[in-house]
C-alpha cells in the first residue's frame, strides 16, 4: 500500500523542504521505495537534491498540465529517493489549473499512475494555500505541519487547519493531520517550549517528538546536493529525522 504524505505550512522558512528531503532519505534507509514531489515554483527541493532546475526538460509543471505522464518526469537522486522535480514554470500552473474542471484532483490522478512503484510519496507543498497546496492535500492520506518554534510562526496554523477541514469535507474525506513537527528548535529557551504548548492547546494538535534542533548542518546540505543524512549522518538532526521515519513506519522513535 502506498502512503502519501503532504508536508504543508503556508509560512515560508519553517523547514518544509528540509523535512521532505530528510524524511525521504530516512525512509529510503529503511528500504522503503520513496518518491518526493516538489510542488514549489522556487524548486528548493529539486536544487537541494542535486538537480539544476534551469536545466530540466520535464518537471511536475508538465505533468500537471497533462503534457507528459508522471513516470516520464521522475528522476533518481543520490539519496536513494526518486524525485518529481519543479521549475519556475510551475508558477504558471496555478493560473492554468484555475480553469480546469476537477482542478483539485489533477495531482492525485497524475501520481496514481506511479503509486504502485512506491511505498511512500511525500509532497513538498508551496508556501501558500493556493491550487497547488489544495492538490497536495487532496492527493494525500495525511498531512504533517512543520512549525518553527517562534510566536509568529504559528499564526497561520489555524488558517491551514481551516483549509484542511474544507478539503476533508469536499475533496478528501480520508485526510488526517499527523501533527506538528517542531523545527528550528532551541531547547535552551522557555519561549520555544511555550510556543509548542500553545499550539497543542489552541489547535488540539499532536506535537511530534523528537523536535528538530536548529543546526548549521541543515544549511550546508543543499550546497552538496544531498540531504543531511548524507552530509552529516551522525548529527542530531539526521538522527531526529530517522526517528520520525521510524514513527511513520510504526516503529519506536528512539534516538
Amino acid at each position: 500500500m502506498t502512503h502519501t504524505l503532504a508536508v504543508a505550512n503556508q509560512k515560508g522558512g519553517v523547514a518544509k523542504t528540509t523535512t521532505v528531503a530528510s524524511l525521504g532519505a530516512a525512509l529510503a534507509e529503511e528500504d522503503q521505495r520513496v518518491l518526493l514531489v516538489d510542488l514549489d515554483p522556487q524548486a528548493c527541493l529539486t536544487f537541494s537534491l542535486g538537480l539544476d532546475p534551469e536545466a530540466l526538460e520535464l518537471s511536475v509543471h508538465d505533468v500537471l498540465l497533462g503534457r507528459v505522464s508522471a513516470a516520464m518526469a521522475i528522476t533518481a537522486t543520490d539519496d536513494g529517493v526518486d524525485l518529481l522535480p519543479s521549475t519556475i514554470d510551475l508558477a504558471g500552473s496555478e493560473a492554468a489549473l484555475l480553469t480546469r474542471t476537477g482542478r483539485e484532483y489533477v495531482l492525485r490522478t497524475a501520481i496514481e499512475d506511479v503509486a504502485d512503484s512506491y511505498d511512500w510519496i511525500v509532497l513538498d507543498c508551496s508556501p501558500s494555500l493556493g491550487v497547488l497546496t489544495l492538490n497536495a492535500l487532496t492527493a494525500a492520506d495525511s498531512v504533517l505541519i512543520p512549525l518553527q518554534c517562534e510566536t509568529l510562526s504559528h499564526r497561520g496554523v489555524g488558517q491551514l487547519l481551516d483549509t484542511v477541514r474544507d478539503v476533508q469535507r469536499l475533496t478528501n474525506r480520508a485526510l488526517v493531520v499527523r501533527g506538528v513537527l517542531p523545527t528550528l528548535f532551541d531547547g535552551r529557551t522557555n519561549h520555544a517550549r511555550a510556543v509548542l504548548a500553545d499550539v497543542a492547546d489552541r489547535y488540539s494538535l499532536a506535537v511530534l517528538e523528537p523536535p528538530i534542533a536548529k543546526s548549521v548542518r541543515f544549511a550546508e546540505a543543499p550546497a552538496a546536493g544531498r540531504s543531511i543524512l548524507a552530509t552529516a549522518p551522525s548529527s542530531k538532526g539526521a538522527q531526529a529525522y530517522r526517528a520520525h521515519a521510524r514513527l511513520l513506519l510504526g516503529a519506536p522513535a528512539a534516538v
